[in-house]
């Protein structure tokens, strides 16, 4: 038998280990490109996606409302999305306290949702009531400053980091507001007649607060022995510097006939009694305020001439 006719001898077991080992290297070869393309895939994606931590900060504090009883306070927080989806503002956590102890406190809950790729200024607004502070700490008087931080926890749902926490704190300071003492210190008139007589009023004022006031202008009723002679507003500006005192002139009209005999007291420098109500408006470093004016059961007199300025007032 020739050579070539001779059948060829091969290992069974060999032959199937081989067989095994070509089936299992291409079912590597496949499975592997599979899970490299899903993985490529997958980093490409959160490559292009960019999830990332939002942001946030507290750009300001502002009080557009401050009086004798309350001042309302809107807290500015600029929160910062960097994700490709928007998301929502779970609840938002807000304290406000001085020198460690709790003024008010509470919960804004579903705040809204911040924009994909954007930025928005949530705000937060608190209204400090004044009785219930005074009521709770004896040692916070009206007219002073106390110092606050304020507490911010913001509560967000993010896509990939799940539900995160931003803490914000701000400091700064807010006043106790003190309403001004107002007197009249004596009436002086420039033109008198029983029909008509134009006066100006000296008045008084005192500043009982721990910061100075810009006075814009004033509103005020008057009555003199107890008849009204009207009331008026004025426009004049001027500084009332911290626990200082300033003195203004209002004119006025009256018809001394309507007074009857309290007339003649004031002419003989007997003094009158009067009453005045009003309020100003005023500047301050905390911004502006309008604040009542009141004086009941005060005594003034009539000054009739420039030499009477001279006199020790009453």
């Amino acid at each position: 038998m020739a050579s070539s006719d001779q059948p060829e001898i091969v290992d069974r077991d060999a032959k199937e280990k081989a067989k095994k080992d070509e089936k299992d290297e291409g079912k590597g070869g496949f499975m592997g490109k599979v899970k490299g393309f899903i993985q490529d895939i997958g980093e490409k994606i959160e490559g292009a996606v960019g999830f990332g931590k939002p942001t946030a900060d507290v750009t300001g504090i502002r009080i557009p409302c401050i009086n004798l009883e309350k001042a309302e306070i809107v807290v500015d927080v600029l929160i910062k999305n960097p994700n490709p989806v928007p998301i929502p503002l779970v609840d938002i956590n807000y304290l406000i306290e001085s020198d460690g102890r709790k003024l008010i406190s509470g919960l804004i809950p579903d705040a809204g949702t911040i924009r994909a790729h954007g930025e928005e200024t949530v705000k937060i607004p608190v209204t400090l009531i004044y009785d219930d502070i005074k009521g709770t700490y004896d040692d916070i008087k009206p007219g002073s400053i106390i110092p606050y931080k304020v507490k911010v926890d913001l509560i967000i749902d993010v896509p990939v980091f799940g539900r995160l926490t931003l803490p914000l704190e701000k400091t700064g300071e807010i006043p106790i507001p003190y309403k001004p003492d107002i007197d009249v210190e004596k009436i002086h008139f420039e033109k008198f007649s029983v029909e008509e007589t134009v006066a100006v009023l000296h008045l008084k004022l005192e500043n009982k607060n721990d910061f100075d006031m810009g006075l814009n202008d004033l509103d005020y009723e008057i009555w003199l022995a107890d008849v009204s002679i009207g009331g008026a507003e004025l426009s004049q500006s001027t500084k009332i510097e911290k626990n200082g005192i300033s003195k203004l002139l209002i004119p006025i009209t009256f018809r001394p006939k309507d007074f009857g005999s309290a007339l003649w007291d004031m002419i003989r420098g007997r003094g009158t009694g009067y009453t005045m109500k009003g309020n100003i408006n005023v500047d301050t470093p905390f911004g502006a305020m309008k604040l009542p004016i009141s004086k009941e059961g005060g005594t003034t007199r009539l000054k009739k001439n420039d030499k009477d300025d001279d006199e020790e007032e009453d």
